[in-house]
């Protein structure tokens, strides 16, 4: 095994790949247990099919895919915000508008241009080959920054997740703190994108929150188990995608997935033990 994983190391691709993956696990984990808590955890799926569109445009205008999506995306994460307060448009409905929308328009957009070639493809899901060293030089600083500002506004953040209506009636501005957590979010997505896939990007924010509720119940302690699963499931997944040649993105997945039913059966074996 340890002579696969050296293997693996010297392709440079692979490297890129790992750093950015794990880099990128780890942002989505950590914001992804507020999400789940706060009934938002779609968002990350809405947010991929505007990232989609927004990559897609890019290709075909042939201009930098990632320095285009961002702040693309990032703003419609405030516009469904902004939607999901109204009374008129609830946040699934929001959700739902926004992103099939977007990828309606990235499909007319491509389909008059260039045509569904290889490069749209791997933006629907995944190519481990697609990450440039630019790519990975972007990416690694927006993760950090990703990282460094959920640490400075943890406690804000948790504020928010568990009781918006406390928070706000204390003093704390919520909106702003939803509008950094939907801004984190949209950029983690777009980092993922491109080794992930808009189909599949979304279960790096679900399945480690869910994976680390069934065994965690105080919200640091789901936070940190979170982040551990969510590395751990990666590096498990890219290996066995090199390993057995299977697709990157839904090797990842699929590792994640197991961790989850592991995780729920070692829950309910627990809860039996507790109730005796």
């Amino acid at each position: 095994m340890f002579d696969v994983i050296f293997e693996m190391m010297s392709y440079t691709f692979l490297v890129r790949a790992v750093i950015v993956g794990l880099l990128v696990s780890l942002c989505a984990s950590l914001l992804g247990v507020s999400l789940v808590l706060k009934r938002y955890s779609m968002i990350g799926d809405g947010l991929s099919h505007v990232g989609f569109g927004a990559l897609a445009i890019a290709t075909a205008l042939n201009v930098a895919p990632l320095t285009v999506s961002i702040p693309i995306v990032v703003a419609a994460a405030f516009l469904l915000l902004r939607l999901s307060e109204s009374s008129k448009i609830k946040g699934d409905a929001a959700i739902a508008l926004i992103s099939t929308s977007s990828l309606a328009l990235g499909v007319i957009f491509i389909s008059v241009t260039t045509g569904m070639n290889t490069d749209v493809c791997n933006y629907m899901f995944g190519s481990i080959l697609a990450m440039s060293r630019a790519d990975v030089r972007l990416s690694i600083v927006l993760s950090i920054l990703v990282l460094i500002l959920f640490i400075l506004f943890y406690h804000k953040i948790f504020a928010v997740t568990f009781d918006e209506t406390f928070s706000r009636a204390v003093g704390t501005k919520a909106g702003i703190y939803n509008m950094l957590l939907a801004t984190l979010t949209a950029i983690t997505i777009v980092l993922g994108m491109r080794m992930m896939g808009a189909m599949l990007i979304s279960a790096l924010i679900i399945f480690p929150a869910l994976t680390s509720m069934r065994l965690c119940k105080r919200f640091q302690t789901v936070v940190i188990f979170s982040a551990v699963s969510a590395v751990l499931c990666f590096l498990v997944g890219i290996f066995l995608s090199y390993w057995y040649s299977l697709p990157t993105g839904a090797s990842v997945v699929a590792v994640n997935l197991a961790a989850l039913l592991l995780c729920s059966l070692a829950g309910a074996v627990k809860g039996g033990l507790q109730k005796r």
